[in-house]
């Protein structure tokens, strides 16, 4: 599929006739603007504007997302997008660093009244991250298709109820840990006021099982009770076995839960002109299921789009997200005589960024790491290595870095109804 756009840069129906599209190109009637996906821009105004209309579903999610543009009888695009995971241990690395140089600079400094407030709006890093996220990856679909109907599926999940069916009436108010004075006294109830490893019941501390740092909640079912000595063996990294414990992670159903109105605020106020509405999960389900088609989130982007029988592509773009800049400026080893290492190398080194894709050996790669002398680490775009150390001479750039990392792949998707 080749994506079109007319001489003052709106989208037009995509074309398969590549031969046409050639020509195009070598008389100088149209200019390659993007390679993935392959994207022109013609240099002169077509006599009619053939423009269909064309709908937008977004599976909306915490981890991947999906997307496909859909025409009532022919799929124009699909894609699954890799959410960033990274943030919160980024936001905890830097609270981490900012805490220390604090205590390092300023310790004769009285704390000050925290009189800040958070604006009408506002949202955890994490979720901006996301929210932002899918705003980027449906920008991208509706600058190179005319996009005229935007269909997201959002979700709302009952948390009480998903961990304890039977729950009604005022239990809703009350809370499992109505009666305790915080989370901490309600964890070391609940444990019998016992290691959970040791079983002893002297000098009890609450241990996260997942850290923050890694995504970890403070909420009982990722708090455990430990003794004072298992705790610092887990922290040691020497294995201790738990007893009776369930470490069941609701963050990505919170977090659907609570940015879903965002998402959907945000898509209408950027797109006035589309008509953007909503669906639901049991909805999405029940016409996959009809139509007799496989789970994954191309396909339920497809069904989101309400033309879950027109005809699949056989090829979807898969897009990683990732951070745009590291902006970390020293290294944490302290040299002799108090210096800091520089963390940030160039930019560019001999003309390559990071993240730009690259030939080597017929094989398209992408930078994963670069060295001042020249020696890149390139890898494919699923994440192998190619080549832990290859000279820039070696190799041949095929498109500039950006905060996505995007490829085709090939996939056996069977028609509507022969799944």
């Amino acid at each position: 599929m080749v994506y079109v756009l007319d001489s003052d840069g709106k989208p037009l129906m995509p074309t398969q006739r590549h031969g046409k599209v050639r020509h195009m190109i070598h008389d100088g009637r149209a200019k390659v603007v993007k390679r993935t996906p392959f994207t022109i821009r013609l240099t002169y105004e077509p006599e009619t504007h053939c423009v269909q209309d064309v709908t937008l579903g977004v599976d909306a999610g915490a981890k991947n997302i999906g997307l496909s543009a859909t025409t009532e009888t022919k799929e124009l695009f699909s894609a699954e997008v890799e959410v960033r995971q990274d943030v919160p241990s980024g936001m905890t690395e830097r609270r981490t660093k900012r805490s220390a140089r604090r205590n390092r600079k300023t310790r004769h400094r009285a704390p000050r009244f925290d009189n800040r407030r958070r604006p009408k709006g506002w949202l955890t890093p994490t979720m901006e991250a996301k929210v932002r996220a899918h705003g980027n990856v449906i920008d991208n679909v509706c600058s190179i298709l005319p996009v005229s109907r935007i269909v997201v599926e959002v979700a709302s999940f009952d948390i009480q109820k998903i961990k304890n069916p039977a729950i009604e009436g005022v239990g809703y108010q009350q809370g499992e840990q109505l009666g305790y004075e915080n989370v901490k006294a309600y964890v070391k109830a609940r444990d019998g006021f016992r290691c959970r490893s040791c079983a002893s019941h002297d000098h009890l501390e609450v241990h996260h099982i997942i850290r923050r740092k890694d995504g970890g909640s403070n909420r009982p079912d990722n708090l455990v009770t430990l003794c004072h000595d298992c705790h610092m063996l887990w922290h040691d990294g020497s294995f201790i076995q738990l007893h009776d414990h369930s470490d069941a992670s609701f963050r990505a159903m919170s977090e659907m839960s609570t940015m879903r109105w965002f998402l959907i605020d945000k898509m209408r106020r950027e797109y006035p002109d589309k008509e953007v509405v909503q669906t639901y999960g049991y909805v999405t389900n029940w016409k996959r299921n009809r139509l007799g088609l496989q789970k994954r989130h191309a396909t339920d982007a497809r069904v989101i789009s309400n033309h879950g029988s027109a005809m699949p592509l056989h090829s979807l773009y898969r897009i990683r997200r990732t951070r745009c800049h590291n902006r970390k400026i020293h290294k944490d080893t302290i040299l002799k005589g108090g210096i800091r290492k520089a963390n940030q190398a160039q930019r560019k080194i001999a003309g390559f960024a990071l993240n730009d894709f690259v030939k080597y050996g017929g094989q398209l790669c992408y930078i994963h790491g670069r060295r001042s002398s020249g020696y890149f680490d390139i890898r494919k775009p699923d994440g192998t290595r190619v080549h832990a150390g290859i000279h820039y001479r070696n190799i041949t750039l095929v498109e500039r870095a950006s905060n996505n990392i995007i490829w085709k792949e090939e996939v056996a998707v069977p028609p509507s109804g022969q799944a």
